[in-house]
């Protein structure tokens, strides 16, 4: 099971994919802990990363699932290109994209300690965002619901589509 839990910046996809996991019962990697020191320091400062800025780290992320291993991992794969990059790793990958808007995202963000990404790239992180297509093996959940629905309705669809 190859699984990539997104969504911009305090969406909650470490806390959602920590719990899918656990009921998965396959590992976990935060994306964040694979971005390298210059792109924390870059995002700590206030300045949204460049494609040139994630390309290593997407590579990072991608042999997550090297060899077919099974993980869940927390990447914000915004735009359909950084999710094509994970799919060239693990063309079977299935997204589930946690959905939020920016009041929604500033309020849990407000109340996050010691995360390296400031609330002023949330419209950044929104302007880049492009939803799951229609084309796209995922399903697109409200990150609104209560954290047990959000994991019963992803294990489900994971299930479903990867066996």
């Amino acid at each position: 099971m190859q699984v990539v839990v997104m969504g911009p910046s305090g969406v909650g996809k470490t806390t959602m994919g920590r719990a899918l996991a656990s009921e998965l019962a396959v590992p976990f990697i935060d994306g964040d802990d694979l971005h390298s020191p210059e792109a924390v320091a870059k995002m700590s400062g206030g300045e949204p990363l460049s494609d040139t800025d994630r390309a290593p780290w997407l590579e990072k992320v991608a042999r997550s699932f090297d060899g077919g291993a099974s993980a869940v991992v927390a990447c914000s794969a915004l735009a359909v290109r950084y999710r094509d990059a994970l799919r060239a790793h693990a063309p079977n990958i299935f997204f589930v994209e946690l959905d939020a808007g920016a009041e929604l995202l500033a309020a849990r963000m407000e109340y996050r300690d010691g995360h390296f990404m400031p609330s002023s790239l949330i419209d950044s992180q929104l302007a880049t965002l492009e939803h799951l297509g229609p084309n796209e093996n995922g399903i697109r959940l409200d990150a609104g619901w209560q954290l047990e629905e959000l994991v019963e309705v992803a294990a489900v669809c994971v299930r479903e589509n990867l066996g």
